[in-house]
């Protein structure tokens, strides 16, 4: 009886010890997939939906996930990239990425979801402001479509302009 008890205890501690606060990486398994959940302090943004993290000693580079937003060259493309900076630059955030290795582009970028310790997503604040577009080529999300169409009804943004070019049409 006395080993049972103390079998449950040690798997209880290591449970607790190793538990989201120890470890650097959360990996949380969810149904139907699997999540890499990291906290990284945002060292850089590249243009509105990519910026550079710092996770410990090491940089990632993460793609907003769901969210295109215009390049550099084009309508918007500043004001999203400094939308995105004034969001992130500087704090620490949370990444959530799909997959228990997360999940990359052909670019070796981290495609994630990320908030901030308020709770705040910020690809979804990207489109409710009209700086992005709802990347239905690689987003199905009910959610971030409804998001885009709001910005669009309210013309806010990229959506003030008479004819916005998606940035998959613009890179063509």
């Amino acid at each position: 009886m006395a080993s049972s008890f103390m079998q449950k205890s040690i798997i209880l501690f290591l449970f607790l010890f190793l538990g989201n606060t120890i470890l650097p990486a959360s990996f949380q398994s969810t149904s139907p997939t699997d999540q890499l959940i990291l906290k990284v302090k945002i060292i850089g943004v590249k243009d509105g939906d990519t910026v550079e993290g710092l996770y410990y000693q090491l940089p990632i580079v993460i793609r907003l996930e769901h969210i295109d937003a215009p390049e550099k060259k084009q309508a918007f493309g500043t004001v999203s990239k400094k939308k995105l900076s004034d969001l992130a630059f500087g704090k620490t955030v949370t990444i959530i990425s799909k997959g228990k290795k997360g999940n990359f582009d052909r670019n070796g970028r981290m495609i994630a979801e990320i908030y901030t310790k308020e709770k705040t997503c910020l690809n979804k604040e990207m489109l409710k402001t009209g700086l992005a577009w709802h990347y239905k080529k690689y987003s199905t999300s009910a959610e971030y479509a409804q998001l885009e169409n709001t910005a669009r009804k309210k013309r806010v943004g990229l959506w003030a302009d008479k004819n916005p070019i998606a940035p998959w049409n613009f890179r063509k």
